[in-house]
């Protein structure tokens, strides 16, 4: 891993900030839209992307009025995992302090390009097209739904490089695919399609324009109480991993935090006068 850490550098727009030339967040209303910006290299992930990406969810973290974000690439392809040059670059060694933890998070560096999006409270919906490999599938799998282009490619790729796959993966897709098929594809890197990935359950469904789709289902969630839809995902996030007693407490304490609340009491009253509601950031 490199030595020497890249500082991301801020440049502000009208909605739209750009960190260090690898991301671009925009915002408008409740939802922000985060793209990976390097298409020239097929958004490869170098030390600057993952900066980049960290940086990213913590600016989002921060954000009040912050109820859904939308995730994507730029150009044709998502994500095509780890930047090749990486492996020649003359400064790469092995830090052990990058694989540490990062503040506030149970992540390091590289695990949090994914994990980060697990961590915001908020929907993270991930659009997906082209190529989608290695680290880039792994970022896709930290988002809470990822819906695909019918000719999206696939790849649990890290093995083609001598590496395990370390970006969250073991946290992200347990639950989801079983340990032996999670094997076979790690250990074969082979290359799948979105129909695959459906069936598995890595893909949450398959849309014309997947970015369309992400963006409308962002804005559905923005518009229902904002408490409600955190609730949902914590509940979810903490529950499938807890015993019986403990998710059942977790969905009574939830639950007690959210009734009566003034969002709660906004929404029966919007539905009950037939109009739209005017949630509390």
């Amino acid at each position: 891993m490199y030595c020497e850490m890249a500082s991301a550098h801020w440049r502000y727009d009208a909605w739209r900030i750009e960190l260090s030339d690898r991301v671009s967040i925009s915002m408008e209303g409740h939802v922000a839209e985060v793209m990976l910006n390097r298409p020239e290299k097929y958004n490869a992930l170098d030390m600057r992307m993952f900066d980049a990406l960290g940086e990213a969810a913590d600016n989002l973290a921060k954000e009040p009025k912050l109820r859904a974000v939308v995730l994507h690439g730029a150009g044709d392809n998502f994500c095509a995992g780890i930047d090749v040059d990486t492996f020649t670059d003359p400064k790469l060694r092995i830090d052990k302090t990058l694989m540490e933890p990062v503040a506030s998070s149970n992540g390091n560096l590289f695990q949090r390009a994914a994990y980060a999006w697990r961590e915001l409270p908020v929907p993270v919906i991930c659009a997906l097209h082209g190529i989608t490999f290695g680290g880039g599938l792994q970022i896709a799998l930290g988002a809470d739904l990822r819906y695909s282009a019918a000719d999206t490619r696939f790849s649990i790729m890290e093995t083609k490089w001598g590496l395990i796959p370390d970006m969250a993966i073991s946290t992200t897709l347990r639950g989801i695919v079983p340990p032996d098929r999670v094997k076979e594809l790690a250990w074969s890197a082979r290359v799948f399609d979105a129909a695959e990935a459906v069936q598995l359950g890595i893909v949450t469904s398959i849309h014309d324009d997947p970015l369309a789709a992400a963006r409308a289902f962002a804005d559905d969630c923005a518009a229902r109480s904002p408490d409600a839809i955190q609730g949902i995902k914590q509940l979810v996030n903490e529950s499938w991993r807890l015993g019986e007693a403990e998710s059942l407490a977790l969905e009574a304490k939830l639950q007690l935090r959210i009734m009566g609340s003034p969002n709660q009491v906004e929404a029966v009253h919007a539905n009950l006068e037939k109009r739209p509601p005017k949630f509390r950031d």
